[in-house]
């Protein structure tokens, strides 16, 4: 647009008048504004006019970034706040692979697609916003390359449809490839004493061929539609400028014009082609990152306001059932738990142990009948009100790759107060000689799954997790049973200690741990079988008897 300016300052005004065509007007409202048209004055305008477009597409640019930074931080923070409600009956059924690779590499490829998304909008704005500059300056060749910029949709419709089903595949692949991981994690211990560890790899290599597949179809599209761009629109320029002057009597000098106007509008309709297909390349995430937070929306735990108040006197469950699909697991379950009650679960696996206290402690609902916290419905409260009163120690105990005081005060700041109940946590739980053997102390790092500790001193730490929550009730799910039979006394020792300061609920396999509690329940298919002392049992109920034989108490 500049060079017709530039003749028209030296001299050449008619020849300027035709090949600015009808843009000619802005020449004349530059006159009548009073502005001289000398050479002087277009080139000052020329620089202002491209530092402006510089400064704008740095604003642009900018703005994006942010835009991009917070949708990323949004769907980050929406999925955690899911999964933080997630109704637990449905995790247990889930992919955790797909959940591993949605909330991780997922997110970095939605955020691509919507990078890609954006840059189709912004180009398509400027395909509008040049080709209303070549209508106005020739309408007839306008129309012309239009009709072949058209043509270019049909070639790379074929590309979309086959980019997006590829896109499709990878997330897939991806998930595969994720869940494979983690159980390499999980079971590396057993992978590499049983030899298995190939075996396994060679599962793991078909799934990484398979994702690297999907990458290459990608790509070969992508390149497909990068190489066919240039080629394409000099072919359709050239086809359009032979119309034009060979039966539409086009001005050259008017149609070079038009034609840089147009070929920048063909440049961005490509790109915008482009920039599409990319969003496609990304688009299989796109779509498992919509319905995997639909199934999280779907299958939230209920939401109350009641807040749980302090346990005081008992936990009452009445005649309550619970199912897996159709499968019934508890039948009439009635238990009544006193505070600072200790009492063991036994029972063969399978017989529902587990499961129950997965209902005490909130993660499931029962299917009909009711649990009471005192005189509180379970059902009607704010269950991580609850939960917060309640400690919950594993056979297999939580350890985070970090010191030994973030361990058991979950990362709160490191205060006198915070100190002092770290310090009394841990001598609950009989960990203050060790803690004070290390060089570093509380300070002390203890590696991926506590890999430097025995399992006893892991624990421990459990127990001493729970206890600087300060808890009323203390689950404690077969934490012993992964032991050997010093650790299981010194546990058992620790345990102990706390009967009578906390409501305790022991799940227990050996019953060698369970002694002194003040109630065991029996358990058997899902029923209460008979509820007991360790005496009363032994000598009323065969089947403990017929267990504490074969553990040769």
């Amino acid at each position: 647009m500049f060079f017709p300016l530039l003749k028209a300052v030296s001299g050449e005004h008619a020849t300027a008048s035709m090949e600015m065509g009808n843009l000619a007007y802005l020449v004349h409202g530059i006159e009548q504004l009073g502005v001289s048209m000398t050479l002087t004055t277009i080139l000052l305008f020329m620089v202002a006019f491209f530092c402006f477009k510089g400064l704008a597409k740095y604003l642009q640019e900018i703005y994006l970034i942010i835009l991009r930074q917070r949708f990323i931080k949004n769907i980050r923070t929406t999925l955690l706040n899911l999964m933080r409600q997630l109704n637990f009956k449905y995790f247990i059924t889930s992919d955790v692979g797909r959940i591993q690779n949605t909330m991780t590499g997922e997110v970095e490829r939605v955020s691509n697609a919507f990078h890609f998304y954006m840059k189709t909008l912004q180009e398509g704005i400027m395909v509008a916003v040049y080709i209303s500059f070549a209508f106005i300056l020739d309408p007839g060749f306008a129309i012309l390359v239009c009709i072949g910029g058209g043509l270019t949709t049909l070639l790379y419709r074929a590309l979309y449809k086959r980019t997006q089903e590829a896109s499709r595949q990878l997330t897939d692949h991806n998930s595969t490839y994720q869940g494979e991981v983690l159980q390499l994690m999980g079971h590396f211990k057993y992978l590499k004493a049983t030899g298995n560890a190939s075996l396994y790899t060679r599962r793991l290599k078909n799934t990484v061929h398979a994702v690297e597949q999907s990458r290459r179809e990608i790509g070969m599209l992508t390149s497909i539609a990068t190489a066919v761009r240039e080629p394409m629109l000099v072919t359709i320029v050239a086809i359009v400028i032979f119309f034009q002057i060979r039966f539409f009597d086009g001005a050259i000098g008017a149609i070079i014009v038009s034609l840089l106007f147009f070929y920048r509008s063909l440049t961005s309709l490509t790109s915008m082609q482009q920039c599409w297909n990319f969003f496609l390349e990304f688009s299989g995430s796109l779509e498992n990152m919509k319905c995997f937070q639909y199934e999280l929306q779907h299958h939230q735990q209920d939401k109350k306001t009641v807040k749980a108040q302090p346990f005081t006197r008992a936990i009452h469950l009445n005649n309550v059932d619970l199912y897996y699909g159709d499968k019934k697991i508890l039948h009439d379950i009635t238990l009544t738990i006193a505070r600072n009650q200790s009492i063991a679960l036994v029972g063969e696996s399978g017989s529902g142990k587990s499961t129950l206290v997965n209902l005490i402690s909130g993660l499931l609902t029962p299917d009909t009948g009711t649990i009471l916290i005192d005189d509180q419905d379970l059902s009607l409260l704010d269950l991580e009100s609850y939960q917060q009163q309640l400690g919950y120690v594993s056979q297999d105990p939580v350890i985070f790759n970090d010191s030994i005081f973030n361990n058991v005060t979950f990362w709160a700041d490191y205060t006198e107060e915070t100190l002092t109940r770290f310090n009394k946590a841990v001598k609950q739980a009989r960990l203050k000689d060790f803690i004070h053997q290390l060089h570093h102390q509380e300070h002390t790092l203890l590696g991926n799954n506590g890999i430097t500790l025995s399992g006893g001193q892991r624990q421990r730490i459990s127990i001493a997790r729970e206890l600087y929550k300060e808890v009323d009730i203390l689950m404690l799910d077969e934490a012993t049973s992964a032991l050997d039979s010093e650790t299981e006394g010194e546990i058992q020792a620790s345990i102990d200690r706390l009967k009578g300061h906390y409501t305790l609920i022991i799940i227990a396999h050996r019953l060698a741990t369970i002694k002194n509690v003040d109630q065991i329940v029996m358990m058997a298919n899902g029923r209460i079988q008979r509820i007991g002392t360790f005496t009363e049992l032994l000598t009323h109920e065969p089947e403990f008897k017929r267990i504490v034989k074969l553990q040769t108490l």
